[in-house]
């Protein structure tokens, strides 16, 4: 009974930091704005907007333990050693210190800091943010623990307490709104989110707690990944869905005009009073923490391993803080003008091979995952290269365009030229050889 117990507390406190890694400031205003825009549609745009975000990051985590690899090879593996090389080396730099973890520290400072503190700039704030970061993710060991058991309970308080309040005292009445597409803007929010992106980095993190805590066997490591993950969804689920209903509640009237960003501020006000700019900043500060602590830890722990441990998880904390922290003061909006296309690029090619690893026992042949992210690669730089004026309008004509999908098509097809493309001996050999060491 006790271990039964103690594998309860482990998976809670894993499962946790898993949802406080997961939910960032993106995570937090994207819900409102669904609810207050969707009206009395808004579980409808909820549900589209968690099986675009934590859906397919749970179906990334299983597609990983599916193949035995519980790292990003088991995503990526199958397109080779340098193309893998590469594409995990730009989703962990771009979830890291180019994008992600900086924008962390800029959401914080403008949503949190600005409205209350107006005399502090983003250097002086910076140093104190990545301080903390830097303070808990020293120690690769205690990153789960310090986030499961200290930070998310605080993040979860706070979320809790206002979606509570919202429940009891209703902005406002739940109106029927139109000229709103629920289900494209419901999974458009997921899709930004890059959680898909983020879950197969987290995932190191993970395992190493898991093995840390005395799960030593890979059956019973992959056990607690799983139950973990499944407890984090479900958190998610429930904080989600309140924050939407929170955001339908505003959907009757006197809140138009509001961006994401402003909506939020604009509820919790009309909530709490003027104590609302407190909480909000606290909850955007345990949000925004929480997640560039597991981020710094995932970049850190990938760089050594890639490395084989030349470079140590120190000097790669110290030196993804350090560059994030100059990266935090260019500001959100410079920020992710730097990186948007770099992910629009990375993201269907990680997708479609989540989705193919999720079915790869019964994939015999390696091309069928070189063709179809090689043509879905092709189809998200021709909507990169449009957005900068060049003419690839086509893109959005095809099927899913609209979703920002122009490449599922393209996939599938490269997907299906790839099967009658015979695979080279060499690449056979390593197939086999690769499944005789997961078995």
């Amino acid at each position: 009974m006790r271990e039964k117990n103690k594998s309860m507390i482990d998976i809670a406190v894993i499962g946790l930091a898993l949802f406080a890694m997961f939910f960032g400031a993106g995570n937090l205003i994207f819900p409102p704005y669904l609810g207050t825009n969707a009206g009395s549609d808004w579980f409808t745009g909820f549900i589209c907007f968690f099986i675009a975000d934590v859906g397919l990051a749970l179906v990334a985590i299983l597609a990983m333990i599916k193949t035995g690899d519980v790292s990003m090879n088991g995503i990526t593996g199958k397109l080779g050693k340098v193309p893998s090389v590469i594409i995990n080396s730009l989703i962990v730099l771009c979830i890291g210190p180019f994008l992600a973890i900086p924008r962390t520290a800029a959401t914080t400072f403008e949503m949190g800091v600005m409205p209350m503190f107006p005399f502090i700039n983003s250097w002086v704030f910076g140093a104190i943010f990545f301080g903390l970061v830097l303070l808990f993710t020293i120690r690769p060991s205690g990153v789960v623990d310090v986030i499961g058991k200290f930070l998310t309970p605080a993040l979860v308080i706070c979320l809790l307490a206002l979606i509570v309040i919202g429940y009891l005292n209703p902005i406002g009445e739940i109106a029927t709104t139109t000229h709103f597409d629920t289900v494209k803007e419901g999974i458009m929010a997921g899709y930004q989110t890059m959680d898909v992106l983020a879950s197969i980095v987290f995932v190191i993190i993970i395992i190493s707690a898991a093995k840390s805590k005395g799960y030593t066997e890979t059956k019973e490591t992959m056990n607690v990944v799983i139950k973990s993950s499944l407890f984090s969804a479900v958190a998610l689920f429930i904080i989600y869905g309140g924050l939407a209903f929170l955001g339908a509640t505003t959907s009757a009237g006197g809140f138009e005009g509001y961006n994401q960003t402003a909506l939020v501020v604009a509820i919790t006000q009309t909530l709490i009073g003027d104590y609302g700019v407190l909480v909000l900043a606290i909850i955007v500060f345990f949000a925004c923490l929480t997640t560039a602590i597991g981020l710094v830890s995932s970049c850190a722990s990938f760089f050594e391993d890639l490395t084989k441990g030349k470079i140590s998880y120190r000097t790669m904390v110290l030196v993804t803080v350090g560059f994030s922290y100059i990266v935090s003061n260019f500001g959100i909006s410079t920020i992710i003008s730097i990186a948007a296309p770099i992910l629009t690029l990375l993201y269907p090619v990680v997708l479609v091979m989540i989705i193919l690893t999720f079915f790869g026992k019964h994939i015999k042949n390696n091309n069928i995952f070189i063709g179809a992210a090689l043509f879905a690669l092709f189809a998200s730089a021709a909507d990169v290269l449009l957005g900068y004026g060049l003419p690839f309008d086509f893109i959005r004509s095809m099927p899913f365009g609209a979703y920002q999908c122009g490449w599922v098509v393209p996939a599938i097809v490269g997907g299906v030229i790839g099967k009658f493309i015979p695979m080279s001996q060499k690449a056979i050999l390593a197939t086999k050889k690769g499944n005789s060491d997961v078995a």
